[in-house]
């Protein structure tokens, strides 16, 4: 296979994490407290995560997912504030998201060949890998991509995303699609067209009813419907409020169903190393996958966090232990009533999410029941119901992302 050259390229064995498990969250309860976490999100950077994974995981996950900096050179902001006017961007509660910008195109592409050749290491024989860029750099990662599958790869498709929305461009066409490249180690991968085929357009429908030549000879199993073409259309998510946690480049759960269910099969292990607002890890689970996802800002792991308690699956957190633990142990302007079947808290922060664990040992922490707050409303739910055991531990994350920890 051909290469692919910039100053700087090269491959070295980067110095794995040292992985560190925070708690292990069972959602509103499901599981508690015997159920083992078969998924898992980690706090840290993911090529000294990814490194750390090989041991366990190298050649063992089925599907990877990938969805990272686009070589935009912008800095996006999260929004964090709740029951805002949507229409006003002006009123918004704005904070840091994440940084897309680079010193030059060569340090960008050292940033995704070596995150590339990890995945590629972890994918298993049978797995698919999809990688999501836009016109900024999709062409480098396909011949990145080339010499990392190499002769016995495959590749699978090139898959355009297409939206609709606003656009400041008046002196070209809009640019209104994503470039998702799809590959595999080799021809025996997992691919299940019946899971992701949609109906036939009422249009195809009629032409086959009035003439049977309609397809040149090929006539359609019109109730069946069609495997989808290699062009997707799916609103943003930002016309999907129910979906919306504010978090920036967030990607709709539909885009998502359609690669884990052509692509992977109930109980495989999906895994997304650049996880943003979490998307991947939570279609996952509603589909009955395991998970692996990572992001190395704090942020992206408390929206992920938040989103997976809504779901039936428990999964653990866990962070590089280099990162700082940063919870705080003052909660000012709180006070927490326990009865023998609930908790109810009052507080006059700026409270985001709240979980308890009714049973602390002091060193793993089971959350066992949760409440955030509601996206459009604001509203957040003051009351848990849960049977409490000898000791409750009790932790706030606040709107701008402190954590706290109330020992009762």
């Amino acid at each position: 296979m051909p290469n692919f050259d910039w100053k700087g390229k090269h491959l070295a064995d980067p110095k794995p994490a040292a992985l560190i498990q925070d708690s292990i969250l069972y959602p509103m309860g499901h599981g508690y407290p015997g159920a083992h976490p078969d998924s898992r999100i980690i706090l840290g950077e993911n090529l000294a995560i990814m490194s750390a994974l090989l041991p366990e995981y190298e050649g063992r996950i089925d599907l990877i997912y990938a969805d990272p900096p686009f070589f935009t050179n912008r800095k996006f902001s999260a929004r964090v504030g709740r029951g805002e006017d949507s229409r006003i961007p002006s009123k918004w509660k704005l904070v840091e998201g994440y940084h897309d910008a680079w010193v030059d195109l060569d340090s960008y592409l050292q940033f995704l060949y070596e995150r590339l050749a990890l995945m590629v290491r972890l994918l298993s024989p049978k797995g698919t890998l999809y990688l999501h860029l836009d016109w900024h750099a999709d062409a480098y990662a396909r011949l990145i991509l080339d010499e990392l599958f190499g002769a016995e790869g495959v590749f699978i498709n090139e898959v355009i995303w297409t939206y609709h929305g606003p656009s400041p461009i008046k002196t070209a066409y809009n640019r209104k699609h994503d470039t998702i490249l799809v590959y595999a180690k080799g021809k025996d991968y997992t691919f299940n067209a019946d899971a992701v085929r949609e109906p036939y357009s009422p249009n195809t429908v009629t032409t086959f009813k009035s003439s049977r030549k309609a397809g040149f000879g090929k006539v359609p199993n019109l109730e069946r419907g069609k495997v989808p073409e290699d062009w997707w259309y799916f609103p943003v998510v930002a016309r999907l409020h129910n979906e919306r946690t504010g978090y920036p480049t967030q990607k709709p759960e539909a885009l998502l169903e359609r690669i884990i269910r052509a692509s992977s099969n109930e109980g495989d292990l999906v895994a997304d190393f650049f996880c943003g607002s979490g998307t991947t890890s939570v279609v996952a689970a509603k589909n009955g996958r395991k998970f692996i996802t990572s992001d190395e800002a704090v942020r992206a792991v408390y929206t992920a966090r938040n989103r997976l308690a809504e779901t039936n699956t428990v999964f653990s957190l866990e962070r590089d232990c280099s990162i700082k633990n940063t919870t705080s142990h003052n909660a000012k302007k709180t006070s927490v009533h326990v009865a023998s079947d609930s908790v109810i808290l009052d507080t006059a922060l700026d409270v985001d999410f709240w979980e308890v664990d009714p049973d602390w040992d002091g060193k793993i922490f089971k959350s066992a029941a949760q409440a955030q707050r509601h996206v459009r409303s604001g509203e957040l739910p003051l009351e848990l119901k849960i049977k409490i055991g000898r000791k409750v531990c009790i932790r706030l994350v606040t709107v701008q992302g402190k954590e706290i920890q109330l020992d009762i």
